[in-house]
């Protein structure tokens, strides 16, 4: 299928770890799941048949294009509904033990976290390096009675962080300990084969990779127990409630196009092409660093993001928030951190994750990030660095005024 031309608006939409607009090929296949397969899947006539067969079609599609079995896949309503499905339906099933997360989570994963500790269970954190990548030695030293579960942020929505997940998984393994993984930003950036995976559960979402908002799934290995949130048949009885038929078909057409994508280019992302002179340029900057890792080829950072801290010329942190609203009024679109958490800062200021990562309050404000997608073409970032100088010089002036 032929792509047309994205709307010229998209042009200045750099803010893909939030969400990103559906592509063409998945609004034709989901207006295609609306007219034909509208009905109750669960329904025996055959309006409802229908739609069942293409339920199961995405199922299986998926299930393929992720490396796993079709019946490890759970669809859910969205990543904070799989991720509490993980913690707390593994957990539910548990005695009641340790969890542990790293300090960099998304608050989706911390809310379910304390609610197991609501429940009785204790909750431990793994510190993070100056780059957000956790500490193995710390993670090993943990694994011991009484920890039971563990969860860990595969890409880092903030800063960009890719953990070493084969490692990490490999010391969950050996010490017979589940592992849940948050693929969120990872899925459709990088190739997954959850069979050879060192993790017990997967959670990924279809509106990051130009897919649909409202459908998520989850994936889990038959081995473990999982206590339902939400009661009925549906989903092998993992989850109830009628299914998102049109969602999930969306979702399909979605991972297709990014895993097609991904092979086309040898099993990387693409978009590490555009990422890379124009991080180079915005790092040549004046009062402009990188927070997280450098690019190390396909490592260590997600392909399409970008995560800065912005400061004057005298280097005085600048509020992150104020240059969203000021680059926004130059018609690009990015982001201070987690579009997730408006309550993601830390009780002394600034973002949770920078001060974890050892950030004082006043530069773990002045966090900006930029996340690129298959929409974007080399000349409409060709602005952004000065876009950004402007809008650094800008607050600046303000500071000088007061």
């Amino acid at each position: 299928m032929s792509t047309p031309e994205r709307p010229a608006e998209l042009a200045g939409y750099l803010d893909a770890c939030a969400t990103t607009p559906p592509s063409a090929g998945v609004l034709g296949a989901m207006a295609e799941a609306q007219r034909s397969a509208w009905a109750n899947p669960s329904s025996l006539h055959g309006f409802g048949l229908q739609a069942a067969e293409l339920l199961e079609r995405s199922r299986q599609r998926l299930a393929e294009l992720l490396g796993a079995g079709r019946q490890e896949l759970i669809f859910c309503s969205g990543a904070s509904e799989a991720i509490h499905l993980a913690l707390l339906g593994l957990g539910g099933a548990l005695p009641a033990g340790r969890i542990l997360i790293s300090a960099v989570e998304h608050p989706a994963t911390v809310a379910a976290a304390e609610q197991l500790r609501s429940r009785g269970w204790q909750l431990a954190q793994v510190p993070v390096d100056r780059h957000g990548v956790i500490d193995l030695d710390a993670l090993k030293a943990l694994l011991v009675p009484p920890t039971r579960l563990v969860s860990l942020i595969w890409g880092q929505s903030e800063v960009g962080t890719l953990q070493p997940l084969a490692a990490a998984g490999e010391l969950c393994r050996a010490a017979g300990i589940p592992l849940h993984v948050d693929a969120v930003q990872v899925v459709g950036h990088r190739p997954v084969d959850f069979e050879s995976l060192p993790v017990d559960l997967l959670t990924c979402t279809a509106h990051k990779l130009q897919g649909p908002r409202g459908i998520a799934l989850l994936l889990r290995r038959r081995s473990q127990p999982l206590l339902p949130l939400i009661g009925g048949a549906q989903e092998g009885g993992q989850r109830g409630g009628t299914e998102a038929v049109v969602l999930a078909a969306g979702f399909a057409q979605a991972l297709a196009e990014a895993s097609e994508r991904l092979t086309r280019y040898g099993g990387h992302d693409p978009i590490a092409g555009l990422r890379d002179p124009l991080l180079a340029n915005l790092l040549a900057l004046p009062g402009v660093s990188l927070s997280g890792p450098l690019p190390n080829g396909h490592d260590g950072r997600l392909p399409h993001h970008i995560s800065l801290l912005v400061a004057t010329d005298q280097g005085e942190p600048l509020s992150g928030r104020e240059l969203v609203r000021s680059l926004w009024r130059q018609g690009l679109a990015v982001s201070s951190g987690s579009a997730c958490s408006s309550s993601g800062r830390a009780a002394g200021g600034g973002s949770v994750v920078l001060r974890a990562m050892g950030f004082n309050a006043a530069v773990a404000a002045s966090g900006l990030r930029i996340s690129l997608g298959p929409w974007l073409k080399p000349e409409n970032l060709e602005r952004v660095p000065e876009a950004l100088d402007r809008a650094r010089r800008e607050l600046a002036s303000r500071l000088i005024d007061r």
